[in-house]
């Protein structure tokens, strides 16, 4: 392996000499180093990449995943003393600046007298935090006969020996819109599968076994409960592929890529990635009482279109076209001079050379008719 990693205690602060390089390969090795210190509260870290040849994009997000958490350790993470191609590359991705490659640092205290050297080669990622004698507890779990209440506090005993590790997996996703209480429930549940399904006659490690269903519990739950609005599956999929290749881009162009640019790299559409771009809005829609931005002062809520009380009429008033051009012209005549034109009964009288009685004889009928028939339509 082509990193190492010396410690050198300076009081408050921790001192890692990091030499060779720093890549996809080597990257989670510095980061579980980094976490063994933020275990022990060691938050204050300096990370002196003198000997470091390069560091690429995948390590660079790692390095401000670490100074994020150091930073909600109440602490901080920087780099020192980088130099040539590593330091062209964080130059090139504008993280120079947020890793403090440019800050003259002073190392608080004496440096101790004992140099730590970490075998990186011996240290086996999956399995950190996770308590040594499980093993023996799951055999008995699952290979011995127990009464219910004993398997029941067996359980209940590896379950919350595992919890620490299960609720560090689930902090590697805490920088989702996702509640972090919600992200470590699902971890345990996850958790729980993996006690009640692990069988030791396989062969098998838990730890690897674990880390996997914790892992794809939380992933099953990013994938089918996060989302406001149902999207289908291969929208899910394009979504994650597209933000996948935007992080790698982002690391490689040095600066924000566009839609052409994913598009050209995953084979797709400018249209399809912009669809992509726009599930993004389905974890969290917009509050209708956010204002619309108009200068009155309306809510989104407010532009929102309502019933129209007319619809319900529409039925009855084909209905009511039909029964008229049934009518006799005369009929017709007077129902218009009486409800389009305004005339009273005897001025129709006197326009039409009838009797104000027989118009009024006309009206009531063809209204009697038109009304019986009308409540015949069905509503």
């Amino acid at each position: 392996m082509d990193l190492t990693i010396t410690r050198v205690e300076h009081g408050r602060r921790d001192l890692l000499r990091i030499g060779g390089v720093i890549d996809l390969a080597t990257a989670p090795y510095l980061r579980h180093v980094v976490f063994g210190l933020f275990d022990r509260g060691r938050c204050d870290i300096v990370l002196d990449a003198a000997d470091v040849r390069l560091i690429d994009g995948a390590a660079q997000r790692v390095l401000l995943y670490l100074h994020h958490r150091a930073e909600e350790h109440g602490g901080e993470l920087r780099l020192t003393n980088v130099r040539g191609a590593a330091l062209a590359a964080l130059e090139i991705t504008g993280v120079a600046k947020t890793l403090g490659v440019y800050d003259e640092i002073v190392l608080d205290g004496d440096a101790g007298s004992d140099a730590e050297s970490f075998d990186l080669d011996g240290i086996r990622l999956t399995g950190r935090h996770w308590p040594l004698d499980v093993g023996a507890d799951l055999a008995r779990l699952h290979q011995e006969p127990l009464e219910p209440a004993d398997r029941r506090r067996l359980r209940d005993k590896i379950v919350n020996a595992c919890l620490p590790a299960a609720r560090r997996i689930a902090r590697r996703y805490t920088r989702t819109s996702e509640q972090t209480a919600d992200i470590e429930q699902v971890a345990c549940i996850g958790l729980l599968k993996a006690v009640d399904g692990f069988d030791p006659a396989r062969g098998a490690e838990f730890v690897p076994y674990a880390t996997s269903t914790i892992t794809g519990e939380i992933k099953r739950h990013f994938r089918d409960r996060v989302w406001s609005v149902r999207v289908p599956r291969s929208l899910q999929q394009r979504w994650l592929e597209v933000n996948r290749v935007r992080d790698e881009l982002l690391s490689g162009l040095g600066r924000s890529p566009s839609a052409e640019d994913i598009a050209e790299r995953v084979g797709l559409s400018r249209e399809e990635v912009l669809e992509a771009f726009a599930l993004n809005s389905s974890f969290r829609p917009v509050s209708l009482h956010l204002p619309s931005g108009g200068s009155d002062e309306q809510t989104l809520l407010d532009q929102l279109g309502g019933d129209d009380p007319q619809l319900s009429f529409v039925e009855y008033r084909e209905s009511l076209r039909v029964l008229l051009a049934q009518l006799p012209q005369r009929t017709q005549r007077v129902l218009a001079l009486r409800f389009h034109g305004g005339l009273s009964q005897h001025e129709i009288a006197a326009q039409i050379g009838m009797s104000q009685m027989h118009v009024s004889r006309i009206l009531r009928q063809t209204l009697d008719m038109l009304r019986r028939r009308l409540e015949e339509v069905p509503s």
